[in-house]
């Protein structure tokens, strides 16, 4: 699960990666934090992995926490995925980069996505489409985008040009 509200422990960047895999090898923990395109700011830190950091992040941005949360569930393959609003503080063209790594994870796996930002879902199987707390419509993008209804004008509100 990966959250808009990011959840640390006090330890290790290393620590905080193996959270869902104590067991993982230091070139998994690389490779986990290099598909959540965390490893580059991992290696500026003070000690790199090695960085201690608090509970809330330290001196670490939004986006950086983030992207250690990407990277713990990129280490331990879950066999379902809760994304919501997993990118909302991550720039948007490593948003796209994780996106590629989160479509290569997804494949057979469940996954439910929960986001503002349409380019995140435009490639899920079914989605729902939610106001006020009820769903209002469903079905894949294109179909949604012909129906012409909430998210049609969602989507052309967010991607008209």
């Amino acid at each position: 699960m990966v959250l808009q509200e990011t959840w640390l422990r006090a330890g290790t960047i290393r620590d905080n990666i193996r959270m869902g895999k104590p067991e993982a090898t230091e070139e998994e923990v690389i490779q986990a934090a290099k598909a959540a395109h965390a490893h580059s700011f991992i290696k500026r830190l003070p000690q790199g992995y090695d960085t201690v950091i608090s509970e809330d992040g330290g001196s670490l941005s939004q986006g950086q926490k983030q992207l250690l949360c990407i990277a713990r569930v990129m280490l331990c393959l879950p066999p379902m995925l809760i994304l919501d609003e997993a990118t909302s503080s991550i720039d948007t063209r490593t948003e796209l980069k994780i996106q590629n790594a989160f479509a290569t994870m997804m494949e057979g796996r469940t996954s439910f996505i929960v986001a503002h930002r349409l380019s995140t879902i435009q490639e899920a199987d079914i989605i729902l489409v939610m106001k006020d707390g009820n769903i209002i419509e469903q079905g894949n993008h294109e179909s949604l985008l012909a129906k012409g209804g909430f998210y049609a004008n969602l989507y052309n509100s967010q991607f008209a040009g």
